[in-house]
């Protein structure tokens, strides 16, 4: 098992598709260009490559698995991004949460517009402003097949709110007004060539 998957970036048509459920937790599953492998190994590779890139969560699309799961870590002082730190990230994880055919809903519908967000498929792109509820319940399976229920708010909220978005296919920047995709055109355009020539290379054709 490889230890880090390439990451989906802003123009690869699987971020943008309504992810399939799990059917059997038990049944090994294909990241595109990689052997088949138990979905344990899968969420443990997504872990590493989230822990790599410096991330509190990523979900199956964004490494090109178009299923129903998304991987998260809570640190010890997750509002922070950790973006250019020294300091290991697995030296603050409190816990690490792997969540199958996840279901959410709100607690608290209250918008929370407070936290900056960002998004490993958009690489160097951050905006405040994006809504999210101030608290939410997620009802998942975990990797032992077992039903699990969590509840969050405020930070940790809004980081399983991006993380179940993508498995609806829809982005931060979504969630903005239209005038941040224009501020961000020429960064975005070339993420989405760099994804169409990584395509290339998966098909064998770059």
């Amino acid at each position: 098992m490889p230890r880090l998957y390439p990451i989906r970036l802003y123009g690869d048509p699987v971020l943008r598709g309504k992810a399939r459920p799990v059917a059997d937790v038990k049944a090994p599953v294909t990241v595109p260009g990689f052997a088949p492998a138990p979905l344990s190994e899968v969420a443990r590779t997504m872990l590493e490559t989230m822990y790599d890139a410096r991330g509190v969560g990523i979900a199956a699309p964004q490494v090109g698995l178009p299923v129903r799961m998304f991987v998260v870590a809570e640190y010890d002082d997750d509002e922070e991004e950790h973006e250019g730190q020294d300091r290991p990230l697995r030296s603050r994880v409190l816990r690490e949460l792997v969540l199958i055919n996840p279901v959410l809903e709100p607690v608290n519908r209250k918008k929370d517009h407070s936290y900056q967000e960002g998004c490993l498929s958009i690489p160097g792109i951050y905006e405040d402003g994006v809504a999210r509820d101030r608290a939410v319940r997620v009802r998942y399976t975990d990797l032992d097949g077992n039903a699990q229920v969590i509840e969050a708010e405020d930070y940790l909220a809004r980081v399983l709110q991006h993380e179940h978005d993508h498995l609806e296919g829809k982005l931060f920047l979504d969630r903005l007004p239209p005038r941040v995709m224009d501020d961000h055109r020429a960064d975005l355009a070339r993420m989405q060539r760099d994804a169409r020539a990584y395509l290339r290379r998966l098909e064998g054709k770059g």
